[in-house]
């Protein structure tokens, strides 16, 4: 799809630099951003892209049909409106994870979708921006492990506390940790399992580390079923100083004839590097270098606007897997109180 312009919505997260260089990369031009305030990832955006220009208001942007599409990456609890607002308007929708914070706020995007026609994606960049998932993704379905029968995520972040705006450390804005973080995890599983739906068997959050911000959740773990297979995931915010980056990311995939380790963001004290896989089954015991594999997500998104498919992400498994977080976060138990 040729000649795409898309707008880039809310820099209250600097995820937004990914989602719009991902699209640059497969062709579609910044036309433009907006965003409410001068939060602390406007200075950023701007280095990156200073061509692009800043709209004097929303309106600007969802006013002009040039504009297909529209990036979102505001305050986690007021994605949702700016999204079903964006559709009404005819855009096309990709949001940063979480998409939504809330069951109220799924039920309302699903009537969006079902009036607009639109697409809305969410962003869940653990899988969608990162090499090495491509490559295991291949690998499973080609059937090196055989059936997936279980997957560990771990999803730890350096807290960098003295950046992060306030309205990070209230769990009425940003979601809590599972809706925030474990959204990534959960779309993995069922992703590597073929799954379209699971329910949650265990849920805990607490806050361990942070008393100066009682309104804040610095761990979670949660546990997953469906049909024959399972997943446990560990979500947390104590990256230690030392690691070169925010954190060492890992999925472990498990199937009845072999198995999968991604080591996406580093390798301790081991290989250089990002984007590293170790596979193991009958044939095999051997690191595959990923860092130059394809991400799919963004073209499969053009495509997607251009034949109004859903190859990029499954409708249904995007709003399921928001479900899954907020429900798996509405249940956990507060091991700390």
């Amino acid at each position: 799809m040729e000649n795409v312009r898309f707008a880039a919505l809310g820099m209250d997260h600097r995820h937004i630099y990914g989602m719009s260089q991902g699209m640059i990369d497969v062709g579609a031009q910044l036309a433009g951003w907006w965003t409410d305030g001068d939060p602390q990832p406007v200075a950023g955006f701007i280095k990156r892209f200073p061509d692009a220009p800043r709209a004097d208001n929303l309106d600007d942007i969802l006013d002009d049909p040039s504009i297909t599409l529209v990036l979102i990456a505001c305050r986690p609890d007021l994605r949702a409106d700016l999204a079903i607002k964006a559709m009404r308007a005819g855009k096309d929708v990709m949001v940063d994870k979480p998409g939504c914070i809330s069951l109220d706020e799924v039920q309302r995007l699903r009537a969006a979708v079902r009036e607009t026609g639109r697409i809305w994606s969410v962003n869940f960049s653990e899988r969608f921006e990162v090499p090495a998932v491509t490559v295991a993704t291949d690998l499973v379905r080609s059937g090196a492990i055989g059936e997936v029968i279980h997957t560990t995520g771990l999803g730890p972040h350096r807290l960098n506390a003295p950046s992060r705006p306030d309205w990070f450390f209230d769990a009425a804005t940003y979601g809590g940790i599972l809706t925030d973080i474990a959204s990534h995890q959960i779309e993995q599983f069922l992703h590597f399992t073929g799954h379209e739906d699971a329910e949650i068997t265990m849920a805990t959050v607490g806050n361990h580390a942070n008393p100066a911000h009682p309104k804040f959740e610095d761990f979670g773990t949660l546990a997953l079923r469906s049909g024959n297979a399972q997943a446990f995931i560990r979500v947390d915010w104590y990256t230690a100083d030392a690691l070169p980056n925010w954190g060492d990311g890992r999925l472990f995939i498990t199937g009845t004839e072999g198995s999968i380790e991604l080591r996406k963001y580093v390798d301790v004290d081991g290989r250089p590097g990002d984007n590293h896989l170790f596979l193991v089954n009958k044939d095999a015991c051997k690191h595959i270098d990923c860092a130059n594999a394809e991400l799919p997500y963004f073209k499969n998104l053009l495509n997607d606007m251009r034949d109004r498919t859903h190859t990029a992400c499954p409708q249904e498994r995007t709003f399921r897997v928001c479900e899954l977080a907020i429900e798996a976060q509405a249940m956990a138990l507060d091991v700390k109180r």
